[in-house]
Formats: C-alpha cells, structure tokens, sequence
C-alpha cells in the first residue's frame, strides 16, 4: 500500500483511530514475533483450506481442550505477521475468534495460528432455517465485531458467510478468518484485490484505493440480503459503469473491469419478496438493507449507526430484559415482538 495527501476520500467514524492508539499499535512490521512449542497441539481432522491455509480441528494435549489449527501456506512474513498483530489487538472483542497460541514446525519452518474451536453449523443448511428474530440477532452479533474491529482502527477486507462461525445450538458468532484484514490509515492506497467475488463493495470494483470500514459494511449488506431474500449469493457479476461514482472519486476505469449490474437493483426491494422468504422480510429490514447497500460507500451505514436501526430494536430490548441469546422459536412480525416485549 502506498500513502498519498491529501485523502480524497476519509471514513465517517473512526479516521483517526491508529493515530491514538499509536505506532506499538499498527506497526506490525516492527512486530516481533513469539513462538509457542508446537508439540503441545495434535492435528484430529482436516476441516477446511483456503487460498492461504489449510485448517484442521486439533487437541492442545496439555489441557485436553479442542482447538482449530491453521496452517499457513508459504506467504510473506510480512501478511503473517500482520494477522498476528490484528488478532493479538483484537484479543478479547466481541465475537472475535480467539486467537491461542502461533507455532511453527521447526523443520519446515511452517507456521501455525491456534484459535478456539467453534462447532460451526455450515450456513448453507443453516441460513434457510433462520427465524426472523434469529436473522436479526445473528446480525447484531456480527456488528458487534465489526464495530469493535473498525474502533480499532482495522478493516476485516473479507466478509462473507464462510467466514462468520455460528454454533446455532450455543447462539455463539465468531468472526474469523483476518487474513485480509488491514490498518486504516485515511490518504492510504490499498489494495484492492481483498474480499470475495459476491461481496466485494463496489469501490474495489472500480479500483478506487482509499477504500475504508465502509468496505465491511457492503459485505454485510451483501449478506444480510443474501439472510433474508434465502439466496446464498445475492449480487453476481455483469457489466455496468456507474459513471457518477467515477467522477465523484476521480477514477479512471479500465475498459476490461466488469461491475455487478445489480448493486442496486432497478427494482423495488420488494421485488425479491417470494412465499419462501416473505417472513424475514419487513419494512425495516428493508430500510436498513437501503442503507447498507448504498453504492457511494461515504453513504453507508457505519456499524455503530447500524447497531443503533430500528430492525434490532427486538435485540437490544431481550438484552435489556436480561435474556439475550435465548432460543426463539416463532416467526413474529416487528409488531409480535413490541408487544411481547413491551
């Protein structure tokens, strides 16, 4: 990444977040790291791999507790070192995954990060089985992560279902995987080969580079759309310059880049109410989804405005009451809900 002034573009809450929090804080490359001792974990089962890991459910066999082992495929110190430092500063924030221990095989030299485990329930079977109030408390919770993360001055850069492990059974979240996750810094170039083919805001698709936390809050629009309209991608690639959005950041496209033509829908919202999904959808849960996937990303919805919409209005009053994650089992309108909580 490469820094430029003056900032043509500046995040609405949280600009100056690495500033305060000073240089020990977002400097990973003067990070020093500290290894554990490897033969303290066991590898069980293959779980998972990705374009930079693979991942294995482990046993930390000095204590007998589960864990998740991921192990790094050949990368730059420098990405390696920069996903410790996010983790370690994220320790202990809300639906965060919790980072162990970070070991290395002493021949191989290859790298492991030891988070906790999640008995993860896969979305794809999950999702369709979601009750409104589940739909809107599962959201909150990925706020809260994302809300702690943007306070600290960090950008997730790949948001998507995969990457939010949810024990349905526990009503735990967790927000994983931040390999890409990034320091902001306004006036910086970033990269903006980050993020995942359906949820990548459409700033990267344009190549505009001083992108910020409002990146995150595109791909949880993409999601909470994809949550309640029961579609598992809901934006696929098709070709569409938005010329407006061009001008305002003074960005020069390349005749080869193609942009969702569906960003914003030339329909109503409403127009992807079905039988099947007509019972997480409401006039809120519309609102706030307008706001999210708003194409200028300086008009989205910040976290923290987000937490504070109307559609989780259930959520923070079960909160209040004392009763946050219980089990819900029945299909209320927003109405339903006033009235049961009142």
């Amino acid at each position: 990444m490469n820094k430029i002034k003056p900032a043509s573009s500046v995040a609405r809450i949280y600009a100056d977040a690495n500033d305060k929090l000073g240089s020990d804080h977002w400097d990973y490359e003067g990070f020093s790291l500290q290894w554990g001792i490897q033969d303290s974990y066991e590898i069980v089962r293959k779980v998972g791999r990705g374009k930079y890991s693979e991942v294995f459910e482990g046993i930390n066999i000095t204590n007998y507790e589960k864990c998740c082992i991921k192990v790094l495929k050949p990368i730059k110190k420098k990405k390696i070192k920069r996903e410790i430092k996010i983790l370690q500063n994220l320790a202990g924030g809300p639906n965060i995954v919790r980072l162990y221990d970070v070991v290395r095989d002493l021949q191989s030299k290859t790298p492991a990060l030891i988070f906790e485990c999640v008995d993860n329930d896969d979305f794809r079977t999950l999702y369709p089985k979601l009750r409104d109030f589940d739909v809107r408390y599962y959201m909150y919770e990925l706020l809260k992560a994302l809300e702690y993360s943007h306070s600290m001055g960090i950008m997730h850069r790949d948001l998507k279902p995969h990457n939010v492990m949810i024990d349905h059974h526990k009503r735990k979240l967790r927000l994983i995987d931040w390999g890409l996750a990034e320091f902001y810094h306004p006036g910086t170039q970033y990269n903006v080969r980050v993020a995942s083919r359906y949820w990548k805001g459409p700033e990267l698709l344009v190549d505009f580079q001083e992108y910020d936390y409002s990146l995150d809050m595109w791909s949880f629009g993409a999601m909470f759309a994809g949550l309640i309209f029961q579609k598992e991608t809901f934006f696929r690639g098709a070709d569409n310059n938005d010329q407006l959005y061009l001008d305002k950041y003074s960005i020069e496209l390349d005749e080869h880049h193609e942009i969702p033509n569906d960003c914003i829908p030339r329909t109503s919202w409403k127009e992807f109410v079905a039988a099947e999904n007509q019972h997480l959808v409401s006039d809120v849960a519309l609102d706030i989804l307008e706001k999210l996937l708003r194409y200028d990303h300086q008009e989205r919805l910040t976290a923290t405005e987000a937490m504070d919409h109307a559609y989780f209005n259930p959520v923070r009053a079960r909160v209040t009451s004392g009763v946050e994650g219980s089990i819900v089992t029945t299909d209320s309108s927003e109405e339903d809900w006033s009235e049961m909580l009142s």
